[in-house]
């Protein structure tokens, strides 16, 4: 028996150091993918916006509309002059306040829920699907990543918060303060699980004096914003940060690249890379136009990148698939939006190229400790016990090295193999 327990510690320790291994498999096994492919059924969206998102919706620019459709979205908007006290004018950081949070609020909230207006052109199919728009949509401008202020700075709160309400211009217009007002209307969204709020980060600007503060900020906003909500009906797209990086000149995006600043579905899990641009202002647009909208090349990077992750942020929602950090095994089917490179300023629309992305081989992910752990211990529990077994069977396993006891006819001489017999069995 002491041999056993000694040969259990050893077979203890080998899997211990084989533990990796055991969570990798835990992790296929025990994981639901994220799923990137579109709704089966068609679903409500409504997008609140004004010139840059209008940009990217039509179908001749960024043809966001136009892959919402093909993704099975029926797609409003809202612009400039919308809704109860032209509410529709207002989409800066300060005045989200003012749709989420106001008292007025209620009364915008009803008309944006309801709405099934196009205030941009693009094309959507002809009829809406019924009831209330599912997911909103929002984004402001690109004067608003004019982010002043310390980007450290202690967040205040809301009821001493002077930006609630103040357009990007306003002095109040600092990062600290941007931080309130969204971790503010984050208290609204908690109150309606039924809604999925898909959050489109500002675009860049040309100018490089505040960047820096815009890039903290929209990283915060990905990654920190909503650290300890419990809910999976909020989801951030950093468009932003897809505006950074591009395929050599305004004209031509690098969508299918491996390097760039990127937000996407790529090699089965989302990717979110920041630091592939070296240049000396790696915080700015690099796809303006005449002014800083960006160009219908920025655009339909942004519009190619969007889609997977919308899909995996309605699946994620409505349950179909789990937040997952592994590896996921589902390829994604969702309909390919047009994917553009290059830009031809002087060619015809009809002639300009489009690639395909390709897609790397799936990157490693992260373990689930505690279902690998357990299958660990309950592998090492069978084998302990199965040792034990083993080993007591053979104590009850005659020796083949004694001869086999024959028992005489004579009554004294069976008496003296009986006792030599048990002689035996007691040294045995």
């Amino acid at each position: 028996m002491a041999r056993t327990a000694v040969f259990a510690v050893l077979l203890l320790s080998l899997a211990v150091i084989q533990l990796p291994l055991t969570i990798r498999i835990a992790e296929t096994i025990g994981a639901t993918a994220d799923d990137p492919n579109s709704p089966s059924s068609l679903v409500r969206l409504i997008f609140i916006h004004h010139s840059t998102g209008e940009n990217w919706l039509v179908d001749d620019n960024g043809g966001l509309g136009l892959a919402l459709g093909d993704n099975n979205y029926y797609v409003s908007d809202t612009n400039y002059g919308w809704g109860p006290d032209s509410i529709g004018d207002n989409t800066d950081m300060g005045q989200w306040w003012l749709w989420f949070r106001s008292h007025e609020s209620s009364s915008y909230l009803a008309g944006l829920y309801a709405e099934e207006g196009q205030y941009s052109e693009y094309s959507r199919m002809e009829s809406s699907p019924g009831g209330e728009n599912e997911i909103v949509m929002f984004k402001s401008c690109f004067p608003n990543s004019a982010l002043m202020g310390d980007p450290d700075e202690a967040v205040p709160s809301i009821d001493d918060n002077p930006l609630r309400g103040e357009f990007s211009g306003s002095e109040y217009h600092t990062v600290a303060n941007a931080k309130g007002i969204y971790l503010d209307i984050l208290e609204y969204f908690r109150t309606r699980p039924d809604k999925l709020f898909i959050v489109v980060t500002a675009p860049p600007l040309s100018d490089p004096a505040q960047s820096s503060n815009a890039r903290a900020f929209n990283e915060w906003l990905v990654n920190e914003w909503l650290n300890g909500y419990p809910y999976r009906n909020v989801f951030v797209f950093d468009f932003y940060n897809v505006l950074t990086t591009d395929g050599g000149n305004p004209d031509e995006n690098d969508l299918s690249s491996e390097v760039g600043n990127l937000h996407r579905w790529w090699g089965n899990a989302i990717q979110h890379k920041t630091d592939g641009d070296n240049d000396a202002n790696p915080n700015v647009l690099e796809y303006p136009s005449e002014d800083d909208h960006p160009s219908r090349a920025g655009n339909l990077k942004a519009t190619a990148e969007f889609l997977p992750l919308l899909n995996m942020a309605y699946n994620r929602w409505k349950g179909e698939a789990v937040p997952s950090s592994t590896v996921a095994t589902t390829e994604t089917q969702a309909t390919q939006t047009i994917i553009q490179e290059t830009v031809e300023t002087s060619a015809p629309e009809s002639e300009v190229e489009t690639t395909e992305p390709t897609e790397p081989p799936p990157e490693g992910g992260g373990f689930q400790l505690q279902t690998a752990a357990a299958l660990t211990i309950l592998v090492v529990v069978i084998l302990v016990f199965s040792l034990a077994f083993l080993a007591h069977r053979r104590r009850r396993r005659p020796r083949s090295d004694l001869p086999s006891p024959t028992i005489a006819s004579s009554p004294s001489r069976a008496a003296g193999v009986l006792c030599c017999l048990r002689i035996e069995h007691t040294w045995r």
